[in-house]
């Protein structure tokens, strides 16, 4: 018997690495506004929690709040266009997909990244392998994550189960989100965050491999 037979993934840092084209975006969209770059290393630490919270800690922290907002539009236009220059699933994502997915799980995508990359992402990557993709939609009323909407929303439309869904991620947002929504939690550590940064942070089951991922699932 399966161990878990819905699994939700965070997007970014998870399935696929976009942290060179999410620094491309941020940094066209801070010279546009006349302000210092950002290395990719500053940016992979100002990910996880949403665009426009993204370029709040890109921007300098004198700058204005109207400021901040054209700068965030200047990065979702041009990320928009370019969100695929560099990004690619991780060494071993789409085996692990196809390998869920035969042995009968459900699977989806939520993420803080904005709703329409989101689903973009996932049909450019993942053709036909998610059953669900969303992404942050506060405008439509749905609180971001680590708020469990988001996912209790997915569990709702697959007709899933707590007990038997788990969220797997790379981040401390991710290891919230889950405990808010009453769910178990994978954290993996190719991502955005190390295996020190989310053991800090709470993490309990960690897996450093996607094969070791499917391992603990079917």
């Amino acid at each position: 018997m399966l161990r878990y037979d819905t699994v939700i993934f965070d997007l970014d840092g998870t399935l696929l690495n976009t942290l060179d084209d999410l620094a491309g975006a941020v940094n066209y969209a801070l010279e546009k506004m006349g302000w210092p770059l950002r290395t990719t290393d500053e940016v992979r630490g100002f990910v996880g929690n949403g665009v426009k919270l993204l370029i709040d800690r890109a921007a300098p922290r004198d700058s204005a709040a109207e400021e901040r907002g054209r700068c965030l539009e200047l990065f979702k236009a041009r990320y928009k266009v370019h969100m695929t220059d560099k990004t690619a699933p991780y060494p071993g994502i789409p085996a692990m997909l196809d390998a869920l997915r035969a042995g009968g799980c459900k699977l989806a995508v939520c993420s803080n990244k904005f709703d329409a990359a989101v689903k973009a992402l996932a049909q450019d990557f993942f053709p036909g392998a998610l059953d669900a993709a969303a992404g942050e939609n506060e405008a439509g009323g749905i609180p971001k994550k680590p708020h469990p909407a988001m996912v209790r929303a997915i569990m709702d439309s697959l007709g899933s189960a707590p007990d038997r869904t788990v969220y797997v991620g790379d981040a401390d947002t991710d290891i919230e989100t889950a405990r808010n929504g009453g769910i178990k939690c994978i954290s993996v550590t190719w991502g955005f965050r190390d295996e020190r940064f989310l053991r800090e942070h709470g993490a309990q089951t960690l897996v450093h491999t996607p094969e070791e991922l499917a391992g603990l699932i079917i």
